[in-house]
């Protein structure tokens, strides 16, 4: 049963010419007020959603992007600032880069989050997908082998800190604590300070290609999924959701399909699905254009990319339209009672699923995506009331 509704924002500008004819995504460039506001944006979303009855506010970390797409770059601090701005909801980390952080940092920072919000903000973890971004930070994203072995090292040392008192390590790219001497002896160990208090520490992490080395590193730490974006249309769901049970049963730890995931979703309401996808249909090229080429959307040719980056080519060119992920299930588009239907059927097929986010594509502006908020929250969610309030009690 869905019992818990999230919903998302990646720390978007409002933009101008949205849509597969408007200005390319490398020709934007945004002032340091305008970029600023993203993070008051959030602040709005949060003071929203929170006593609507959503469970959870996810925002994402990213860096460098004055073109206005991903704006927050420290999630555990802007979870701070909310925690204080809201009385219920939840903040979560979706997700932390691990790659771009030391992971004792990391831990300790999440650690503080934790005691300090009384357990309101969610761990989160990811390998990133900008070059611009990872690489950056002195970490491999190029190398993709490289990649995957920095971030599980990296979630490895995250969940020693948290659930040992004394723990030390050695790896290819970290060796906690380094033998050198200390007040008279030499480390040996050492303390996270302080150490969470909700434990075991609930984690999330998104899911893309799905492989079994991703799903049995889930596993091992007992990490749970979200599948969105370009994955969450047609069998890929299915895929998933069949490779991330499968991997909990080889721990021996059985599942009922969709149980620790959550699925993703974009939406948009209006008084007919033709007039929600013409509402949105350019948004939702926006997204597109943005995580196109960044491995977050299947399937894309470079063709398409090259049209995506350049106006001209898009009449020539067949893109993927908001038609295409209506009809696949990964954008909900119509009246409140055309989503009812669809989260109810998804509901069915997946009985373990608990949770779903649903969410605004890239560019919406602010006021559209308050009103759709709400909206969602008032016409939608009290379909599954009940669900929600066995699930409370």
């Amino acid at each position: 049963m869905i019992t818990n509704f999230d919903s998302s924002y990646v720390g978007t500008v409002d933009m101008e010419n949205c849509g597969y004819l408007g200005t390319p995504i490398n020709d934007r460039f945004y002032s340091a007020e305008e970029l600023q506001g993203a993070l008051h944006k959030a602040v709005a979303y949060a003071q929203t959603m929170d006593g609507l009855g959503y469970n959870t506010f996810w925002m994402a970390e990213h860096h460098f992007q004055p073109e206005g797409t991903e704006c927050i770059p420290n999630l555990l601090m802007m979870a701070m600032h909310l925690v204080h701005l809201t009385k219920n909801l939840k903040i979560g980390c979706g997700f932390n880069v691990v790659p771009m952080w030391h992971p004792l940092r990391l831990a300790e920072d999440y650690a503080m989050a934790d005691i300090l919000s009384g357990g309101r903000v969610i761990f989160g973890v990811a390998r990133g997908y900008h070059t611009r971004e990872v690489e950056s930070f002195g970490a491999p994203l190029t190398d993709q082998d490289a990649n995957r072995e920095m971030f599980e090292e990296g979630v490895d040392i995250c969940f020693k800190a948290f659930n040992e008192e004394r723990f030390s390590h050695k790896g290819k790219f970290y060796t906690i604590p380094p033998e050198v001497p200390y007040r008279g002896y030499t480390l040996k160990d050492i303390t996270l300070v302080p150490r969470p208090k909700r434990l075991p520490v609930e984690c999330w992490q998104p899911i893309q290609s799905g492989s079994d080395r991703a799903f049995d590193f889930m596993a091992k730490h007992g990490i749970c999924g979200v599948i969105g974006g370009g994955s969450a249309e047609g069998g890929a769901v299915e895929r998933h959701m069949i490779g991330f049970q499968a991997a909990y049963a080889r721990r021996g730890i059985q599942l009922q399909m969709g149980e620790r995931l959550s699925l993703g979703y974009q939406f948009c309401i209006a008084e007919s699905r033709e007039a929600a996808m013409e509402k949105a249909g350019k948004y939702y090229e926006e997204n597109m254009k943005m995580f196109g080429e960044l491995r977050l959307v299947r399937a894309i040719s470079e063709e398409q990319i090259a049209a995506m980056r350049d106006p001209r080519l898009v009449p020539n060119t067949k893109l993927p339209r908001i038609e295409d992920a209506v009809k696949a299930g990964g954008f909900l588009a119509g009246t409140p009672a055309d989503i009812i239907e669809a989260l109810k059927a998804v509901e069915k097929q997946y009985p373990g699923l608990n949770r779903v986010s649903c969410s605004l594509p890239l560019g919406t502006p602010l006021s559209m995506a308050l009103e759709q908020l709400e909206r969602f929250a008032k016409e939608v969610m009290p379909a599954f009331k009940n669900s929600m309030q066995q699930a409370a009690e």
